[in-house]
């Protein structure tokens, strides 16, 4: 019996461990993206300022570009027929079996005749000039650039007329809220931090912009993932790498794509399973990345940081939620280092959040109401307090499902917003 009370508290020892350093790993790398976006965005607002559209539109070189809309997506299907409109020549439709959303994809890229395609989700606006926005880093870069992403926010709550986003508003409900406050943090700090340092791992295929002959010698959107998108970023570094080709991928913070989000708690725990299991399949099969000197930036600090702070972090954080106290109850941690602990975790999850919506405020302004930016506020000071900890259970669930050797999408559902 002593021996086990011995491995118990080695166990319990080593866990508490690895929970504080998962704690400063986490958010020493959220404090340097964050710190990085911030002179990233300014820098590119003041560029804004003297480099108009005019001339990127006008220009005969600019390379013209094709969008795919997958209006609807469930393995590989044959094609039903074709329809053109002669009073819309630049529109065709394709009608097929449904086979999945990398299947209507690829048919896409396969009728492409256009260097550079633009993936957009059928239940998404853009704003206006958002697709010439993502092809300006394209023409303006001397290296190859073969993908282009922009950021996406909340549609909910939001006023639409003839597609068009007229009037931006906050969401009604605390749950699409929350989610404002997450996609700001996500794409204002995440992805513009690493677009800076070279380490961009995800793209959203909501809305982005594609270098065609890369993606077809890439092999396309391969079907062996829920999360296509990122799946094909990994992909085209490693094409890289084995071809020696010299590449480049931009993430553009003013090209604004708007779309729905859950707006219920069963779609939203669809969604993040579906998100979590999709990143977990996506660094298994791109392994032989991890801390591979050979893809730099991505090899040495992006994909470790997916893997272990992303993917694995979650379970780590989950698992903490109970074995912290547990230490704490077995007189393991001391009481003021566990209360302390708890205030640094909770102040600075807040403070990465406030960080985010500040940034907003102070660059593009989406939400011109200052009654606005108070509730924002408001949601990202407690949103640890609860909303976090759901999200981190359907995480959690995820990487179960992705261990279970689970493939099939769950299907997320929208309201209708605007």
């Amino acid at each position: 019996m002593e021996e086990w009370r011995t491995v118990f508290y080695h166990a319990m020892n080593m866990f508490n461990v690895l929970i504080v350093s998962y704690f400063f790993l986490a958010n020493g790398t959220y404090t340097l993206l964050m710190v990085i976006s911030l002179g990233s965005v300014w820098l590119h607002n003041r560029r804004l300022l003297y480099q108009g559209l005019d001339a990127i539109r006008e220009s005969a070189v600019t390379p013209p570009c094709t969008i795919l809309v997958p209006a609807w997506y469930s393995q590989l299907k044959p094609i039903k027929g074709i329809y053109a409109n002669p009073r819309i020549t630049n529109l065709l439709v394709i009608s097929k079996v449904n086979g999945g959303k990398p299947d209507a994809l690829n048919m896409g890229i396969n009728m492409c005749r256009t260097p550079y395609f633009c993936t957009l989700d059928a239940d998404c606006l853009l704003e206006r000039d958002a697709l010439l926005r993502l092809m300006r880093p394209i023409v303006r870069s001397p290296i190859n650039t073969v993908a282009s992403g922009g950021i996406v926010r909340i549609l909910n709550g939001c006023d639409v007329q003839e597609g068009r986003v007229v009037k931006v508003n906050l969401p009604k409900t605390a749950i699409e809220r929350f989610q404002v406050v997450e996609y700001l943090r996500s794409f204002l700090f995440g992805r513009t931090g690493w677009n800076l340092l070279g380490g961009t791992l995800i793209v959203s295929g909501a809305f982005a912009v594609f270098h065609r002959e890369t993606v077809v010698e890439t092999g396309g959107f391969l079907h062996d993932t829920v999360t296509e998108d990122m799946d094909l970023i990994v992909q085209i570094h490693r094409w890289a790498i084995h071809h020696k080709r010299k590449i480049k991928m931009n993430f553009t913070s003013d090209p604004v794509c708007w779309t729905e989000c859950p707006a219920h708690m069963g779609m939203l725990g669809r969604q993040r399973r579906r998100w979590q299991m999709g990143l977990c399949q996506t660094l298994w099969k791109s392994s032989e990345m991890l801390f591979n000197s050979r893809y730099g930036v991505i090899g040495m600090m992006s994909f470790p940081f997916h893997l272990y702070v992303e993917a694995l972090g979650s379970v780590v954080e989950f698992v903490g939620y109970f074995m912290v106290p547990l230490a704490l109850f077995f007189g393991m941690v001391p009481v003021p280092l566990f209360i302390l602990f708890v205030i640094l975790s909770l102040v600075y999850g807040s403070f990465l959040s406030v960080g985010s919506v500040l940034l907003e405020e102070l660059t593009y302004r989406r939400y011109p109401g200052f009654r606005d930016l108070i509730i924002l506020l408001g949601y990202a000071v407690i949103e640890n307090l609860g909303y976090r900890q759901v999200v981190l259970y359907y995480r959690v669930q995820g990487v179960f499902k992705f261990v279970a050797g689970f493939r099939q999408w769950e299907k997320v559902t929208h309201v209708g917003a605007g």
